[in-house]
């Protein structure tokens, strides 16, 4: 399937229908407009790893449970053909995601009937989200501003991973300071994702420590093509260096690393081809309404394309 868009309060009521498509407002005769559950969302997650977006393995386990009103699938005639997820971290900030239309149905509406039915959950809230380049016009056009690119660097690394002695994997302890830490680089706090991500099965969580405090930490988990490494925070490109060494450390020369990297961020850059991966696909970071403020000087990796 190929993405309309990649990723990206007044919420409608109840968990069940939000929309039946088909009426003068622009809706798409047939269609009808659901909220997702977990279990549905897996074929989603099966189109997006159709689309080469290499999806973590378990990314809905911990993706799903953020919002889960913020999921929507579209349906014709009892089959699933469209999707979007519109994930409401706070009172001031959503995240939009897998905006997905089946290959065979495209340019007949279904994706822009879902995206309307689904758009009031974020309600006033700024939205985020990432676009794929040809896309880009059609988000400025429904709203949406570009702040920044975004370029995926994968590869095999050239060297293995030296672990550093400041990095710690990832307790129970760390939690409460990690999510402090979080939400200065991420524009909303997201405590409860945290819980999720750092321990998830197939993911490996390292935490950089100075002077008790975190400096940085990052994941890297398993993914449909080798592994994905986000997020990727740290005060230092030296603090970056060490948790992306220690994040490869237990991987085969074999293994292919993948990192989504803000493109203005000179030295994440660096970091990346300096262990040997390199440019391939890109997209670009849009909002809808006020910008949020973060440490981008921190994110050396973003979390995910579908999520923020």
């Amino acid at each position: 399937m190929e993405p309309l868009g990649d990723d990206a309060s007044q919420q409608p009521s109840g968990a069940g229908a939000t929309a039946a498509a088909g009426s003068p407002d622009g809706g798409v005769d047939g269609l009808g407009v659901t909220r997702a559950s977990s279990e549905e969302w897996l074929q989603v997650e099966e189109w997006a790893a159709e689309e080469q977006w290499n999806p973590g393995l378990g990314d809905t386990a911990c993706f799903h449970p953020t919002d889960p009103d913020g999921f929507f699938l579209g349906r014709q005639d009892g089959r699933l053909v469209s999707a979007v997820s519109i994930v409401n971290y706070s009172d001031d900030f959503a995240f939009l995601g897998y905006y997905l239309v089946h290959p065979e149905l495209r340019g007949k509406g279904l994706g822009m009937a879902t995206w309307r039915a689904a758009l009031p959950h974020a309600g006033g809230r700024t939205i985020g989200l990432d676009a794929v380049p040809a896309q880009e016009d059609t988000y400025r056009r429904s709203g949406f501003t570009a702040a920044y690119r975004t370029g995926r660097y994968g590869g095999r690394p050239t060297s293995p991973g030296v672990p550093s002695p400041a990095v710690e994997p990832v307790t129970e302890d760390h939690l409460k300071a990690i999510a402090a830490y979080d939400e200065v680089c991420f524009p909303a706090p997201r405590k409860a994702f945290l819980e999720r991500w750092l321990s998830a099965p197939g993911h490996r969580a390292h935490v950089y420590v100075r002077a008790g405090e975190p400096a940085g930490y990052g994941v890297i988990r398993q993914a449909r093509d080798g592994h994905r490494i986000g997020p990727l925070f740290a005060d230092t490109p030296e603090i970056a260096e060490a948790l992306f060494d220690t994040l490869i450390a237990h991987l085969s020369p074999d293994d292919e690393v993948h990192v989504d990297i803000p493109e203005t961020h000179e030295a994440a850059v660096a970091l990346a081809t300096s262990r040997g991966l390199a440019h391939g696909s890109g997209t670009v970071r849009m909002y809808k309404g006020e910008p949020p403020v973060t440490r981008a000087e921190r994110v050396f990796g973003v979390t995910s394309l579908e999520l923020g």
